[in-house]
């Protein structure tokens, strides 16, 4: 098979991923869109293999957000995303993985949320994988969500996707 024709990008992680036009992002590009509303690491572990089934060239994950609902410890999420990682690495050994920082959202969050966001950006060279964070393009001084890119405090409008786009699309080389 002809490796330029089975590129696929895969995009994994929860509404957020989910509610995203990644084709948008990589125009002209194979790309499947893995998020599930809802998901927390739990889920996501436990349907990684039908993504390394689409055999991505490239695996771009967010997930952790929905963990802190759910009042998961810090520990749990960090464990949780480090071995969906080192999955990732495994099964996927040739593919070029980015890991994101969790978003920021509701204020009442940010501590939690950058507890985490420094544990794995800590972690990911030991995957190896790229970490990206996308907190200072997203989270207001009371690390919440800028409101002008969100409805809910969670959720993002266009604009907070433009904004997340474009820190990503750097590290994506598009």
């Amino acid at each position: 098979m002809d490796m330029t024709e089975a590129t696929v990008t895969a995009f994994v992680g929860d509404s957020l991923t989910e509610n995203g036009d990644w084709q948008k992002l990589l125009p002209g590009q194979n790309v499947i869109n893995f998020g599930v509303g809802g998901n927390t690491t739990h889920d996501l572990m436990d349907r990684l293999d039908e993504v390394v089934a689409a055999g991505p060239s490239t695996v771009v994950v967010e997930i952790g957000t929905n963990d802190f609902g759910w009042r998961f410890p810090v520990e749990e999420v960090v464990e949780n995303i480090q071995a969906i990682l080192a999955q990732l690495r495994e099964k996927l050994p040739d593919a070029k993985i980015v890991m994101q920082s969790i978003l920021p959202r509701q204020p009442e969050y940010a501590h939690i949320v950058r507890t985490v966001n420094e544990q794995l950006e800590r972690y990911v060279p030991t995957v190896p994988c790229s970490y990206v964070d996308v907190w200072p393009a997203l989270a207001d001084e009371n690390g919440g969500l800028k409101p002008e890119f969100t409805v809910d405090g969670l959720h993002l409008t266009e604009a907070g996707y433009e904004a997340w786009f474009a820190v990503l699309r750097p590290v994506l080389a598009v």
